[in-house]
């Protein structure tokens, strides 16, 4: 397997290290996503600025969290489902919706259900997603926009989920608490 650093802000490339030391400043800690992300400088930022624009979108900070946790369990991202569980919780996700997004199962919040599946669906079916899912979706009370707001999503997680992959992220310290094992 190919070795990818786990950077910080004096072994990182110097287009990037502004960028890790903002996310320190703000979180207490540089996530390790982004110190291997740093090889590759555009990457944080496509990350960074992408996330910004999700942060944008008509949807909840609640229903943010369920699109990038229902993409990162089914691409089965053991660091992402750690990092958003955590921004789940801050946001106020509910306990029991939290619980089923990391199972994967079917959410207690039929609102948050029918993200959950629509999300899902966009990631299984490459967004060949048919006329009828759409549909269930809008009926479930969400709107045309919304339908490509979850698609800036799902692009995110695909971003930081396969580098999570490539790179062998570990998880850092402060996420250990909310740890998640695709296995279990």
């Amino acid at each position: 397997m190919a070795e990818f650093t786990l950077h910080d802000t004096t072994s990182a490339p110097e287009e990037v290290r502004p960028r890790l030391e903002a996310a320190q400043a703000s979180m207490g800690f540089i996530p390790n996503l982004f110190a291997k992300m740093a090889e590759a400088p555009a990457a944080v930022e496509a990350y960074q600025e992408l996330d910004a624009i999700f942060a944008r979108t008509s949807l909840s900070a609640v229903e943010r969290e369920v699109v990038l946790l229902a993409t990162s369990v089914y691409n089965r991202c053991h660091f992402c489902v750690a990092a958003h569980s955590g921004r789940a919780q801050k946001a106020g996700m509910d306990a029991a919706d939290l619980e089923a997004l990391r199972r994967g199962g079917d959410l207690p919040n039929p609102r948050l259900d029918a993200l959950a599946r629509f999300t899902r669906a966009v990631v299984d079916q490459r967004g060949w997603v048919d006329d009828a899912t759409v549909e269930r979706f809008l009926e479930a009370g969400f709107e045309r926009r919304q339908v490509l707001e979850v698609i800036i999503g799902v692009s995110i997680k695909t971003l930081s989920n396969y580098t999570n992959h490539i790179t062998a992220t570990p998880l850092n310290k402060e996420l250990e608490p909310l740890a998640w094992d695709a296995a279990a």
